[in-house]
């Protein structure tokens, strides 16, 4: 292989690993993506001084989050509840509606859940309810949200990720021009020659 076609191999396999990462990561990252996540569940007893069977000797409380990770904004966010609570607050204050059904179910549609933003919903009920009696999903008109569990993890630096990203550069470039050379360097050599 002459050093021509071998110099045109390394700085094609650069540019089309870089055109390919570009690529891939408009057509993966330019949509909205939903998250949803439970912040808390807690059971807070009530201390009264003679409880009656009537009376509930405690109160339940949760906080559920819906997050816009996407780039583009989220349209038509509909939360799904198996039971809405009478009891609840949407935080920030944004437009909403409920959308009660016959069964009993409801579901607060949200008209625009725009890059980036976060609300988060706290609910107030009483027993036998659970949380896991409440929430049903949570999508918008472009899928469903994902369920995820929340750990809470150092990130990396700025400079961690840009050392990772070039080394993914380098790895993927190596590929493509080995990959390059095996197949197309005898005919690039005839071309050049």
């Amino acid at each position: 292989m002459t050093a021509g076609v071998d110099l045109l191999l390394k700085a094609g396999s650069v540019v089309l690993t870089t055109v390919l990462a570009i690529v891939i990561k408009k057509i993966l990252e330019d949509k909205p993506k939903l998250i949803t996540y439970l912040v808390h569940a807690s059971a807070i007893p009530l201390n009264s001084q003679s409880p009656s069977p009537q009376q509930a000797s405690q109160v339940n409380i949760h906080t559920f989050v819906v997050k816009n990770t996407g780039r583009v904004s989220a349209k038509n966010v509909q939360i799904g509840h198996n039971y809405l609570p009478n009891s609840f607050q949407v935080f920030p204050q944004i437009n909403y509606q409920i959308l009660n059904n016959a069964n009993g179910s409801a579901e607060l549609l949200i008209p625009v859940l725009v890059a980036g933003e976060e609300i988060a919903i706290s609910y107030l009920y009483f027993p036998p309810t659970l949380y896991t009696d409440i929430n049903s999903y949570t999508k918008s008109d472009e899928g469903f949200a994902k369920m995820v569990t929340t750990i809470p993890v150092p990130q990396p630096t700025r400079l961690a990720k840009i050392i990772v990203l070039g080394l993914m550069l380098v790895g993927a470039s190596s590929i493509v021009y080995w990959t390059a050379s095996y197949f197309f360097a005898p005919y690039l050599s005839d071309l050049i020659a």
